[in-house]
């Protein structure tokens, strides 16, 4: 009995001891010095050990770049090179292979290629994961360096190993680098409806969709049946320009919140009164490769019901990413904030599912050279000129490009049918000023 009490006397003082001690332990670790002083032994350890000798600048950066790139696949450092590069980016020019990149479990994945650079003619699509640059292996890359391996002198050639879905083997494409000048508008006449093709969102977006607009109002006239705004494998770029191209279509409401950690940091970025499109029809082309600011229209639109958003659901980046200028002419992209459509829907890993869901198909004409019709059968009556015209090809007015692509050939079918379906019935297309109509009514 005394030997247990002894026993139990000294277990008695001990445990305050104990518990001291893991306070204390917990005090260090809510301390940021204590892991300071951390970093600072490390970093003493690789400048006198490593290998090789490293600056102390060299060191810091490597530091800076784990960090940022530890957090998620779009957080990252910007070397004063890294900087410039970005810049040149926003302003629609810079060097490259023409593809927009992220990380996925080691590997650079394309989010999409670019419309007419060097990777897009060598046959890169979204999707594919590149696991070797010239033969050496991603694996063990950050982004950002993947990236400067890509890049290179004009004129010189780079091979990327890919793997891709449905492809049982690795596929070798070689690209020639160039001068990356990025037409983010295109647009043209396809029949009776236009055709507008957004690459990227950069400071010649906007300016350049309200030409495209006016032009097809000049080239259709009265004719005009609505528009198919292309947003397929358009991996974003400035959110500003999303908003404006989202704000040419709408009238009023909601076009994109941006949620930070705190919640005093909610953004709402709303629609001002004016229509570009005058209220007719839109069909809003996505796939995988639409990213970032290509989803925030998509959404709005779709949210709104101004557009029937139609294709393969998008890629789900719904982060923004802020850029922090830092010394040494350097900067910093940090993750701030998360997107959200108008009804509240986020974005990020999600992305936006099309109203109609049409995947890519190869179009191609069957033979029906061996049926019978009509006019095959004896006695049938001759067909007159008016009927010749009625039969004639329903695509023939439409181009090449349009009617070798069946997501767009559905899409223009879709406007055509809703406008048909307009002049014998009520629109199928809710506006404002019919929810007006309907809060007046309500009302009385």
């Amino acid at each position: 009995m005394r030997f247990f009490l002894t026993l139990l006397f000294l277990f008695t003082l001990s445990f305050p001891v104990i518990a001291e001690d893991e306070r204390t332990a917990n005090l260090q670790k809510e301390d940021p010095y204590h892991y300071l002083k951390l970093f600072g032994d490390v970093f003493e350890r690789v400048k006198g050990l490593y290998v090789d000798e490293l600056t102390d600048k060299e060191i810091i950066e490597h530091a800076i770049t784990g960090m940022l790139a530890g957090l998620d696949p779009h957080s990252s450092y910007l070397n004063d090179d890294g900087y410039d590069d970005m810049k040149v980016q926003t302003r629609g020019s810079f060097g490259g292979l023409g593809i927009e990149v992220t990380m996925d479990n080691g590997l650079v994945k394309v989010v999409s290629p670019i419309d007419d650079t060097p990777a897009f003619k060598a046959g890169v699509e979204a999707g594919d994961l590149v696991t070797h640059l010239d033969g050496e292996p991603v694996i063990g890359l950050s982004l950002s360096e993947a990236v400067d391996k890509m890049r290179g002198r004009v004129g010189t050639t780079i091979e990327l190993t890919v793997r891709r879905e449905d492809e049982p083997e690795a596929i070798k494409i070689q690209i020639k680098r160039d001068i990356i000048k990025i037409k983010s508008v295109r647009h043209r006449v396809e029949g009776d409806i236009g055709y507008l093709r957004i690459t990227t969102f950069n400071q010649q977006t906007s300016p350049g969709v309200k030409k495209a607009i006016k032009e097809i109002k000049k080239d259709i006239g009265d004719d005009l049946l609505g528009y198919v705004i292309d947003l397929r494998n358009n991996p974003g770029g400035l959110l500003t320009e999303a908003i404006n191209v989202s704000d040419f279509f709408l009238e009023r409401g909601e076009i994109v919140s941006t949620r930070g950690r705190q919640e005093e940091e909610t953004k709402r970025d709303m629609a001002a009164s004016g229509d570009l499109a005058e209220g007719l029809p839109l069909v809003v082309l996505i796939n995988g490769g639409s990213a970032s600011a290509s989803e925030i229209v998509a959404g709005a639109l779709q949210d709104h019901r101004r557009a029937v958003v139609m294709g393969e659901p998008s890629f789900g980046k719904g982060s923004v990413q802020t850029v922090i200028p830092l010394p040494e002419n350097a900067a910093m992209r940090l993750t701030t904030a998360r997107y959200y459509t108008p009804s509240g829907r986020s974005i990020q890993a999600k992305g936006i599912v099309p109203d109609i869901v049409v995947e890519l198909a190869k179009v191609e004409a069957l033979d029906n050279s061996e049926r019978t019709k009509e006019s095959d059968l004896r006695g049938a009556l001759d067909k007159t000129d008016d009927e010749e015209e009625y039969i004639k090809d329903g695509h023939a007015d439409l181009s090449d490009e349009a009617k070798e692509d069946y997501q767009l050939l559905r899409a223009i079918d879709l406007l055509r049918g809703v406008a048909l379906y307009n002049n014998q019935n009520e629109p199928m297309f809710i506006t404002d000023e019919d929810l007006d109509k309907d809060d007046k009514n309500g009302d009385e």
